[in-house]
């Protein structure tokens, strides 16, 4: 498999999160500065291949209501550029194109748009798929079948370079995606971290089902990161746009 681009698929940006939500996973939100603010997006990413679109998530349906922008949210998600499907066709693309879709986990912002792409097989864990009822001959709840890659004990080769890794812990089913790609390794990894400042401050967000099988993957991102140089594609923070743009590696 060919790859000829990788692309940001831009649905909201010019928001914020605080400290306490993106760092107090473990300790606890009261431990961190709720005036501390990083900066919030939202985007997923697509791989434009010689053999049709492969989608790392789909965002919000175009019927998705964002919440306002209110003094002290722990997160506002920013200004609307577009909703999922207009973004997607911005950069050029029909929806019979699209292959694979690879599925981090079963949150709205990474699966409102499955339904939206005929000839698609989509790849997602076996505890999300049956916790979103999906069924059907294009559902493939992945069985991490292939062993392990680097320091990941659980994964499933999608195609020459492109690995789904089991990454419990935000969800039970949670995974993450790596596409080794001109001497780097692309990491879309869902929401391991809400910001890439978390990641370097070794930091767990809120929000998760495993508290325990969080920190495991968050430790083993964190020490594929060291061993590999890294692109680190974040979902909720304009790095992950930046990072890509700049093919910057991520350094702890």
């Amino acid at each position: 498999m060919k790859i000829n681009a990788i692309k940001a698929v831009r649905m909201f940006d010019n928001g914020f999160m605080n400290q306490s939500f993106a760092f107090g996973g473990e300790e606890g939100k009261e431990y961190f500065d709720e005036q501390i603010i990083y900066r919030s997006s939202l985007q997923n990413f697509l791989l434009d291949t010689d053999e049709g679109v492969i989608l790392i998530d789909t965002g919000f349906n175009a019927d998705f209501k964002a919440p306002a922008k209110k003094l002290g949210a722990p997160l506002y998600m920013g200004e609307q550029v577009d909703d999922y499907m207009q973004a997607f066709a911005n950069l050029g693309y029909k929806p019979e194109q699209v292959i694979k879709i690879l599925i981090t986990h079963k949150h709205n912002d990474h699966t409102d748009c499955i339904g939206f792409f005929p000839n698609a097989k989509v790849y997602i864990a076996p505890e999300d798929a049956d916790v979103m009822k999906l069924e059907g001959e294009n559902i493939v709840r992945v069985t991490y079948k292939d062993g392990a890659y680097k320091n990941f004990p659980a994964v499933e080769k999608i195609a020459d370079g492109l690995y789904f890794i089991e990454a419990k812990g935000h969800t039970k089913g949670n995974s993450i995606v790596i596409l080794e790609y001109e001497d780097l390794f692309y990491m879309f990894h869902g929401d391991v971290t809400y910001c890439d400042a978390a990641l370097k401050a070794n930091k767990l967000s809120i929000v998760y089902e495993d508290k325990d099988a969080a920190r495991i993957t968050l430790d083993r991102v964190r020490q594929f990161v060291k061993d590999n140089p890294t692109v680190y594609l974040s979902t909720h923070c304009p790095e992950g746009m930046e990072n890509l743009d700049m093919k910057r590696v991520m350094k702890l």
